[in-house]
């Protein structure tokens, strides 16, 4: 090896004594050489020898885990950055107190167009009851108020927004969705599912220079965090968030620090054409199609395959009859198509629909994906390996959900068939882990913690048998989330002629207890060769 001669010399070789590739189950001693954008080796430092020159920047890192960066396949990216530049309402804890959180944060913001708050969660309140417009009403009266639930599916309105929208005693529910009345048939501010979107798609807009601002914010953030790629899914409940030309900016001036992959909704195939044949660059790709077939437990608007325990007469949201057509169209087309399906019934609707696609139109490589699965029915579990579907689940909404309250929705029938990772995994279909946000914080060092220890937001085990290896946590955000985009070839391992995304943690995670790795951070992030992210002494690298 000491007579191997190479060219071009790395520009980067980071070395440590635990390198987790995600192609190996455990970490082991390597270095890795970097030219340009790519992995060029990964081997010992006697195999960086021919690798080093004048200018090559060399890092060791002692027992600080190497690993590929964490690739995020399931974000709201300009919802999160609307939400980190206004108001977390999820510690709140009862409308009055949210209420008066917003006024002071109106008395600080003059100049808003439209006051905003997310994450208020009533479950966690004392009367668990939902708010109404007359708590706004009366410490923000002249001014339009949204305020977005912690699960993204319920939207909590002044009287001044409705207003804006158009909203009043004689408008009709959209479809999917219900606007709340009161006795007199008035509205109350409380909107649901596609009702919401009423309010939404005139609140949730970028001013000016606000634009550039919180998205560079955003950017710094995934990259302190380790998170060198994200699926930014413009379709939420009912509207849809697209900032394309603001992400194209910052790919053309150099400042997209991480690869972004987007969503777009799945009615309009034309358009999706028009977006799959402009937008395939490295760092901004489209990647499919993504539609909502229910809502949430909590809401009982998650379709389950038997009625809700505490409503009995009613299975939840179903999904539309429309969304069949919508589907073989698309997959037709060659579209993959994402479903978020958090009940058991809504998770088999979208198998069913998957397997009638292939039926009809012929098996092909489509990887498409079901969001959430947060209840399944025992006879669905194999159908994931079966059919080539991708399960994408988010473990950290456990330590969101208020779990008591959750149960009786579902029943203790069914609690066991929550949140399935590893039942999934073990039948061998490729299960991707993300978070989901803003509905739950970008980092993934709580995604992990939740998937390893099972610990719900009551510090319990729930279902703790669910529970997967370190590893198989890692490989599903790293490896697995790679191919969940196609992209499998570039990116999600660290080997030879990958693309140079990866991150150096503090502390090796294979040798410390589970609950300390929800507290690791990241010293270093390299997106696409180049540092992004750095904290690291000096005396780390020669």
């Amino acid at each position: 090896m000491k007579n191997m001669h190479v060219e071009v010399k790395a520009d980067v070789i980071l070395s440590s004594n635990a390198v987790f590739t995600a192609v190996d189950d455990s970490p082991r001693k390597a270095s890795i050489a970097i030219i340009g954008n790519k992995i060029a080796c990964v081997g010992s430092e006697l195999e960086m020898e021919p690798y080093i020159g004048p200018k090559t920047k060399f890092y060791r890192f002692d027992d600080n885990l190497i690993m590929p960066g964490f690739n995020d396949v399931h974000t709201h990216v300009i919802l999160g950055c609307l939400m980190e530049d206004t108001v977390n309402l999820l510690e709140a804890g009862s409308a009055k107190e949210a209420a008066s959180l917003m006024r002071d944060f109106a008395e600080k913001r003059p100049n808003d167009q439209w006051i905003l708050g997310f994450s208020w969660y009533h479950t966690y309140w004392e009367n668990q009851q939902v708010p109404h417009r007359s708590e706004l009403d009366a410490v923000i009266p002249d001014r339009p108020v949204f305020l977005l639930h912690a699960a993204g599916h319920i939207g909590w309105a002044n009287s001044k927004a409705l207003e804006l929208a158009g909203i009043n005693r004689d408008s009709a529910d959209p479809v999917d969705g219900v606007i709340e009345r009161d006795e007199q048939g008035e509205p109350t501010g409380i909107l649901y599912e596609n009702a919401l979107s009423l309010v939404a798609k005139k609140a949730f807009t970028l001013q000016g220079e606000q634009r550039e601002r919180i998205f560079t914010r955003f950017l710094g953030k995934a990259a302190k965090l380790g998170v060198t790629s994200v699926t930014d899914i413009f379709t939420l409940t009912g509207y849809e968030i697209n900032e394309l030309d603001l992400y194209e900016e910052f790919l053309k001036n150099g400042k997209l620090t991480t690869r972004i992959f987007f969503l777009t909704g799945l009615a309009d195939i034309e358009q999706a054409k028009r977006l799959r044949d402009t937008y395939q660059f490295d760092k901004l790709q489209f990647s499919g199609l993504k539609e909502f077939l229910d809502g949430i437990v909590t809401a009982h608007t998650a379709h389950l395959v038997e009625p809700y325990s505490n409503r009995p007469e009613t299975c939840g949201h179903k999904p539309p009859d429309r969304m069949k057509d919508l589907v073989l169209k698309a997959d037709q087309e060659g579209f993959r198509i994402r479903f978020h399906a958090v009940g058991d019934g809504a998770v088999r609707f979208a198998l069913d629909v998957f397997e009638e696609a292939q039926r009809i139109n012929g098996k092909r490589d489509s990887r498409h994906t079901v969001e959430h699965i947060e209840v399944i029915h025992p006879d669905d579990i194999p159908r994931f390996a079966e059919l080539g579907v991708l399960p994408s689940m988010q473990p950290e909404h456990m330590g969101l959900i208020e779990r008591n309250h959750y149960v009786s929705c579902i029943g203790k029938g069914r609690e066991p068939y929550t949140f399935p990772v590893k039942s999934l995994m073990e039948t061998g279909a490729t299960l991707i882990l993300g978070t989901d946000y803003p509905i739950v914080e970008l980092n993934p060092m709580f995604e992990l913690y939740r998937a390893v220890s099972r610990v719900s937001g009551d510090g319990k085990p729930w279902n703790e048998s669910e529970a997967v290896s370190l590893a198989s946590a890692l490989k599903a955000y790293t490896a697995n989330a790679a191919y969940g985009v196609f992209k499998e070839n570039d990116l999600g391992t660290l080997e030879q002629g990958k693309l140079a995304d990866l991150i150096v943690l503090d502390r090796n995670l294979f040798n410390v207890p589970v609950s300390e790795i929800k507290d690791t951070k990241v010293k270093l992030t390299m997106m696409d060769g180049e540092i992004v992210f750095e904290d690291v002494p000096s005396d780390l690298f020669v």
